[in-house]
């Protein structure tokens, strides 16, 4: 892999999220070539994945347990540590690892092919659901509850429904009545 020309891709790719992708399958790659795992796309860069760019997100949020090892990652292809976000000015990408891990074992993992010999991992689609109800819920975020809508329709055809519902019922979630009402304003 020549990173050189892989940053030069990125820099003249013209969608924002498939620049991010690129990014993140050009992390993926060198972490794993440390013998390490692969960070998972978290946060509102999963939503412009899921959504195809209705809705945008200008950073990358990444779920990832060894922040030393994606620092080093992130500081050797041109990135500089701006207070919890990584920057690369150039590249006009910011990157933040807010999570270190997600939420539950059986937590499924979407795989993305890019092209170039990359790959990333986003988080499903049921647990971005989560993650958005539960900011609907909680932070009385309007736009989460407008996103949940809209994934549920988009995706309800492929939703593992007793997935959702398993992590609905959980205490740090509570929002399996949330969760239903939604549902069943979707399906009318």
């Amino acid at each position: 892999m020549n990173i050189p020309e892989l940053l030069e891709i990125i820099k003249k790719t013209e969608s924002p999220l498939k620049r991010q992708l690129l990014m993140v399958g050009l992390i993926t790659s060198l972490l794993e070539q440390k013998g390490k795992e692969a960070p998972i796309i978290i946060g509102g860069c999963a939503l412009s994945y899921y959504t195809r760019e209705v809705y945008f997100t200008a950073d990358i949020d990444l779920a990832y347990a060894n922040r030393e090892d994606l620092n080093i990652i992130l500081k050797d292809i041109g990135f500089e540590q701006q207070g919890r976000y990584w920057l690369n000015n150039e590249l006009k990408i910011a990157v933040e690892a807010p999570a270190s891990v997600l939420v539950g074992e059986d937590a499924p993992i979407e795989i993305v092919e890019l092209g170039e010999g990359l790959t990333c991992r986003i988080i499903s689609i049921e647990d971005l659901i989560m993650d958005r109800l539960n900011a609907c819920k909680y932070w009385k975020s309007a736009i989460d509850c407008e996103m949940v809508e809209l994934l549920m329709k988009k995706y309800a055809q492929e939703l593992d429904w007793s997935y959702l519902k398993k992590r609905a019922v959980l205490p740090e979630n509570n929002t399996l009545s949330e969760l239903i009402e939604c549902k069943t304003k979707v399906e009318k």
